[in-house]
């Protein structure tokens, strides 16, 4: 069970670092930060710079705590907070991600649920530190905060 937690924690946590790490710089393939701006506009988002460096900042923070097993369930929120807007601009399009659906954002969001529900496991810096086990009702707090949070962070910053 811990190798299993370890891989999808490195997996999952590694790609969402990287989805920031493309939103704000030339790395991974990305634009720049004038390029994150540039997608969040056309996505229909105020704020531009800010927006950018924000979701940036959010996706490589809680991908690399989420891949570390390090504060797993404010790593998972934040997660799942993200790829619930991704999920949000994503879902005209459908379920399939060869349609520009919501797919992969969907998995993202389940994988940061499933991490708060169980746990990083033992080779991780939470238990490293002592901090496991997470209590039960982490798991209902964290997606409260993450998906509670994506979906306020959608009405308040898109544009009608």
């Amino acid at each position: 069970m811990n190798t299993g937690l370890l891989l999808l924690r490195l997996v999952a946590g590694l790609l969402v670092a990287g989805h920031g790490v493309q939103k704000v710089s030339f790395h991974l393939g990305g634009r720049g930060l004038a390029g994150g701006t540039e997608e969040f506009r056309g996505d229909g988002f105020r704020g531009g710079v800010f927006t950018a460096l924000t979701a940036g900042g959010t996706q490589i923070g809680a991908g690399l705590l989420l891949a570390a097993g390090l504060l797993t369930p404010l790593a998972a929120a934040g997660t799942m907070g993200v790829m619930t807007v991704a999920l949000t601009v994503k879902r005209p399009h459908g379920l399939w991600v060869q349609n520009d659906g919501f797919e992969y954002p969907l998995v993202l969001v389940t994988i940061g649920a499933a991490l708060s529900a169980t746990g990083p496991g033992r080779w991780s810096l939470d238990a490293s530190l002592g901090l496991l086990p997470w209590p039960a009702w982490w798991l209902p707090l964290a997606v409260l905060a993450g998906v509670g949070g994506g979906l306020a962070t959608r009405l308040v910053l898109h544009r009608r």
